[in-house]
């Protein structure tokens, strides 16, 4: 629950502190004095949309600061401190959470929580576990579909949720393999054209048959047959000049001589090099026998190899040109197979799918049925109780139904959930939107919260003007109904009746004050004759009219009688 609230700046509202805490709050005031910026303060603490327009004339910023009592342990305390903020222990499982929000002139904005500086969307995450809010647009989203058919789920309980849980599991599985299957079915035959493709790639590779770096290899035989008579007489004449058997002398022949020269002395510096001259002989005959063995190698070769040379390396560039190069072919003849296997695989893939698909689909109808069933007999409870909480607020020949009929499949289930309302014997149930004036709706919004609090209760709730479109007797149900919800729940409400106001345990009223060009709101909590006052005012326009102070004093022993 929120345990206080103040505000500074906001609208109207130079300044004010509003002590709330347990049970029924009732928040009444002149028109214009200000009652409005309490919701929209409370808006600000819960994450809604800042308007640089309610910050009050003058004023640089508007700031509202919220402390709300909370479990120690639980999803909002683990939400604040994943934020970085924490909560303050009161020694007996709960907590006290501060939390704030600024805004600027200009429109710039700033929240904290438990502390620490936040994004305005964590205190939108809290606001789901911390309050309901009921004003003039939540009615309007009563008539939605989907906000009639959440209402019936939570009234329904564990019974409801588990359905629906365990029809949102059969409903993802279904269509994850219907999605699937559809996208296998759709790109068939572009997977086809693909395998074919492939596979005739394959076949070139595979009759072509390369090696790795063969390419290269091939290029440098093809140069050397195309200079092959060069390279034959460069080669002939290196080898005459290392070991020629001509006149002329050879290199092989004048470093024997030298080694012999050196070797008929005896001087170590000689020898030394002698021994080197021999080497050098040794290298001459080496280099002489690879020359020989490279002349015998170009004795062998043809212009028919050379052609044949040429004719293996078109055989590759033909693949080269395919593939990019002859690594990305040899790449693709090693991976290609497998997604080969893979699409030719899409048979068999289909129709193992469409087996999954069909088992999903059945167990998905099983599941829906399961869910429909559930929502149906609490839709037969919820519209018993909220008919009688309807005859206690001043409605007692209107009757309400909660018809669950076949609709569109979704991720909630296949049903449509419409409330309709029977306002008198004999008329046909309608829908809210149709069935209900202003004030009736405002009543069934009312009864709905209050049965479906009864077995899923909701910390706070703040009604924005519940009570819009009503008076007499049914205003005075109105309020029992608050207090009655208040027994389970934290209930702020701002009014403009008497008889609602009556029935709440804690009496605020925003007062407005004018020094003549400057216009301010302040609130405060009334107790006796200044709460009998107010009552008056609120009957009859005049706070100290006998008549009027009379009738609130009636009123306030509603409360009395009640507790």
């Amino acid at each position: 629950m929120i345990e206080e609230m103040r505000l500074r700046d906001l609208g109207v509202i130079a300044e004010a502190t509003l002590p709330i805490g347990p049970g029924f709050t009732a928040i009444t005031g002149e028109t214009g004095a200000g009652k409005t910026m309490v919701v929209t303060g409370l808006g600000l603490l819960l994450g809604q949309r800042a308007d640089s327009g309610a910050v009050r004339a003058g004023a640089a910023q508007a700031t509202v600061d919220g402390v709300w009592i909370v479990p120690e342990e639980g999803a909002v305390a683990e939400r604040v401190r994943e934020a970085g903020g924490d909560v303050e222990p009161l020694g007996d499982g709960r907590a006290e959470l501060f939390v704030g929000r600024s805004i600027s002139s200009e429109g710039r904005g700033r929240a904290s929580v438990g502390g620490r500086a936040a994004p305005a969307g964590v205190l939108a995450d809290l606001a789901d576990s911390l309050v309901v809010v009921h004003g003039q647009s939540d009615q309007l989203r009563l008539r939605s579909a989907a906000a009639q058919r959440d209402a019936l789920d939570r009234f329904g309980g564990e019974p409801v949720q588990a359905a629906r849980a365990e029809y949102r599991l059969a409903y993802e599985h279904w269509r994850t393999l219907d999605r699937e299957l559809s996208q296998l079915t759709a790109d068939r035959d572009a997977r086809a054209r693909e395998a074919e493709e492939l596979r005739a790639q394959l076949a070139d590779i595979e009759q072509a048959a390369p090696q790795p770096g063969e390419d290269a290899e091939l290029a440098t035989r093809a140069e050397r047959l195309a200079n092959a008579e060069e390279l034959r007489l460069a080669a002939a004449s290196a080898h005459d000049a290392l070991s020629g058997e001509g006149d002329a002398p050879d290199a092989g022949s004048l470093l024997a001589e030298a080694r012999r020269a050196l070797e008929r002395v005896h001087d170590p510096v000689l020898e030394e090099l002698g021994a080197q001259v021999a080497d050098l002989g040794y290298r001459t005959a080496d280099v002489a026998a690879a020359l020989a063995g490279y002349l015998a190698d170009l004795d062998e070769t043809g212009p028919h190899e050379l052609a044949a040379v040429e004719e293996r390396r078109s055989v590759l560039a033909a693949l080269v040109r395919a593939h990019g190069s002859l690594d990305a072919a040899l790449d693709l003849l090693d991976s290609g197979s497998a997604r080969l296997a893979e699409l030719d695989d899409d048979g068999d893939r289909i129709e193992r799918l469409t087996s999954e698909r069909d088992a999903a689909a059945s167990a998905l109808d099983t599941a829906a049925g399961a869910l429909t069933a559930a929502r149906t007999e609490a839709a037969e409870r919820l519209g018993a109780a909220v008919t009688a909480e309807l005859r206690a607020l001043a409605m007692p020949d209107a009757r309400l139904e909660v018809a669950v009929t076949p609709g569109a499949e979704s991720a909630s289930g296949r049903d449509d959930v419409a409330i309709l309302l029977a306002p008198h014997p004999g008329a046909e149930p309608r829908a809210v939107s149709r069935g209900a004036s202003g004030g009736e709706l405002s009543r069934v919004m009312l009864a709905i919260e209050v049965v479906i609090a009864a077995v899923d209760p909701v910390p706070t709730f703040v009604f924005d003007e519940v009570d819009a479109g009503i008076g007499g007797a049914a205003a005075i149900e109105v309020g029992r109904r608050l207090a009655r919800l208040a027994q389970s729940s934290q209930v702020i409400a701002v009014t403009h009746l008497a008889q609602v106001a009556a029935f709440a345990a804690n009496h605020l009223t925003v007062v407005k004050a004018s020094d003549g060009s400057v216009t301010a709101s302040d609130v405060r909590r009334l107790d006796g004759a200044e709460r009998e006052a107010e009552m008056a005012r609120l009957l009859s326009g005049m706070p100290d009219s006998d008549a009027a102070l009379t009738h609130a004093r009636e009123l306030l022993r509603l409360r009395t009688d009640l507790d």
